[in-house]
């Protein structure tokens, strides 16, 4: 357990970061630990771990989604400002044990989680990002417009990585129905084994606070209007 440490302002600490990770019926145990272990990967790079000291560190913390009552935490907040920290918050990553194995894809209530997660952050930050990653559409409670509707999503920015290889091929849905907010953009996974990769690249842009022109989306507003590129 890491000692709490005294409410910081939004100055102290630039990024509060939710991973969410898939846990639905449709990942295997191989594909489920490609993920864990490539985000765990992923945040022990060299260039991701420079970018995360470089830029005064970042708050982080993780969980497995699946069904409507399937989030569990992974790895609870966490500040990650040096190597050490960063080496334990990978270290749960990969010592994890899945917790649910044949639920639906409840993108929905996912998203919920995370946006409840956010609010009941340790420390305030500049910016409020969800990673969502995921390889399949959206089958079972309600859709995501519905949960940026009930759940307070002012300031958020929902970022996805999409693991390509099932069918629907849910790189349109993402696009289309998950990203949400400022600068909003969309990572693209060839397959499970290229997650890591993937990974390191959206965990770049997410620390820098990079927006690359015509990759990004945001959706408006009030939540309910249309996404629009940016270009």
């Amino acid at each position: 357990m890491l000692a709490p440490w005294p409410r910081a302002s939004a100055a102290e600490c630039g990024l509060a970061l939710v991973l969410a990770l898939d846990a639905s019926a449709s990942v295997n145990p191989q594909e489920y630990r490609l993920q864990s272990h490539g985000l765990a990967q992923a945040l022990l790079d060299a260039d991701v771990r420079a970018a995360v000291v470089q830029t005064g560190g970042m708050l982080a913390t993780a969980y497995e989604w699946s069904g409507r009552q399937q989030q569990v935490t992974i790895a609870d907040w966490t500040m990650l400002a040096d190597d050490p920290a960063i080496l334990r918050f990978a270290a749960k990553l990969t010592s994890h044990r899945r917790a649910y194995i044949e639920f639906p894809t409840a993108i929905g209530y996912a998203l919920g989680f995370g946006a409840v997660r956010l609010a009941r952050a340790p420390i305030a930050c500049a910016r409020r990002v969800i990673d969502m990653s995921g390889d399949g559409v959206q089958n079972e409670g309600f859709p995501p417009e519905a949960a940026y509707r009930a759940f307070d999503f002012a300031g958020i920015t929902v970022n996805g990585l999409v693991i390509k290889g099932e069918n629907p091929d849910p790189e349109a849905y993402y696009r289309d129905r998950i990203l949400f907010g400022p600068g909003a953009f969309l990572e693209i996974a060839r397959d499970y084994k290229d997650y890591a990769n993937a990974m390191k690249r959206k965990l770049l842009r997410e620390i820098g606070g990079v927006i690359v022109s015509g990759a990004e989306q945001t959706r408006s507003p009030d939540r309910d209007g249309p996404v629009r590129s940016i270009r």
